[in-house]
């Protein structure tokens, strides 16, 4: 048998085929079980040791050839196979394009960002933590002992008898004083929060929240007064004036509600501020001393404010919106117009 026409014959079989699968039938025939060479080597018994050892180099030589014919068969199949892809794929350039829809930011993701850079330019950081709190830091640590009343205004999610759902952003507050061991701590603390409440207009099991903490020596109630105004000028208008008054929040000693004048009637009653020229829009107080002591600040030496806003609350007010729903239910419609 001569290799070389056997070689010859692959070469000149290969050349026709066009297809992968036809390529792995030729290989089988040159290679496979009941090929020619294989037929060859079941001979080599017959013949002498001199003669098996020159036919077995002849033909494990042809076989390398038979391996490198296919395979460089195979790569020009796979490259033709490529070269027609791309040409039925070929994009028209003097077709006129698709229009890509353009996205908006989320509403509240707005009123977030611009209020987090008044209190950036008012020199606060921004601190955030977990949404999955530790009742340690939720309500412990915030004056709200196991059984305290006020816990029950701020039903949440529990996941264990330690861990829950966070019912507002404070714990991110008690972390960052933990964490500062003892120093002047001025931070906001964006994020949502969540409770058990039933959903309607005016209430949803989720919102978010911004809060705010400054601690540090001869801070008082003017520091708080002073802040509070600047917030309100910056989010509502220059014309605005606010009115501070006297509520409870277990956190703060003394706490305070925090209302900010009509910026549609500019104080003389309007349906918005229910004919009272006045709108609530955030709680507020004075840091209560065992809130400072749990966190390892002495109360005698360090003073400090909070204050906490709704910015669902914000975006309402500042959107004329009707429903807090709207900004939970994916409606393209209602988003488009921000």
């Amino acid at each position: 048998m001569d290799l070389n026409q056997v070689l010859e014959q692959a070469r000149q079989e290969a050349k026709q085929i066009t297809s992968l699968h036809e390529l792995a039938e030729l290989k089988a025939m040159f290679l496979g079980k009941k090929s020619v060479l294989n037929e060859l080597m079941k001979t080599m018994k017959q013949v002498s040791v001199e003669e098996k050892k020159m036919l077995g180099q002849q033909v494990n030589a042809c076989k390398v050839e038979l391996e490198s014919i296919f395979l460089f068969r195979r790569q020009e199949i796979e490259m033709l196979a490529i070269e027609m892809r791309l040409a039925s794929e070929a994009i028209d350039v003097t077709l006129p394009g698709k229009q890509i829809a353009k996205g908006s930011l989320h509403p509240l993701t707005i009123v977030q960002q611009e209020i987090e850079d008044i209190f950036v330019g008012m020199g606060y950081l921004v601190e955030e933590g977990p949404e999955v709190e530790l009742d340690l830091f939720n309500f412990e640590m915030l004056n709200l002992p196991k059984g305290h009343p006020a816990r029950e205004m701020q039903d949440t999610f529990y996941f264990d008898e330690t861990t829950l759902l966070r019912t507002h952003t404070s714990p991110v507050q008690v972390r960052t004083l933990k964490k500062a061991k003892g120093a002047p701590v001025k931070i906001i603390c964006p994020g949502k929060v969540y409770r058990r409440d039933n959903d309607d207009a005016t209430h949803s099991h989720q919102f978010m929240q911004i809060e705010g903490l400054v601690v540090d020596k001869n801070i008082n109630m003017a520091d708080l007064k002073g802040t509070l105004l600047e917030i309100s000028k910056k989010i509502f208008g220059d014309d605005r004036k606010i009115r501070l008054r006297p509520s409870f929040f277990p956190f703060v000693e003394p706490g305070l509600e925090v209302d900010v004048s009509c910026f549609q009637c500019g104080g003389s009653g309007c349906p918005m501020c229910k004919q009272t020229g006045w709108i609530e829009i955030l709680g507020a107080g004075m840091v209560h001393p065992n809130v400072l002591e749990m966190a390892g600040y002495d109360h005698k030496k360090y003073q400090g404010f909070a204050f906490g806003m709704g910015i669902e609350r914000i975006a309402i007010l500042r959107y004329g919106i009707d429903d807090i729903r709207h900004f939970y239910t994916n409606d393209v419609r209602f988003l488009k117009q921000f």
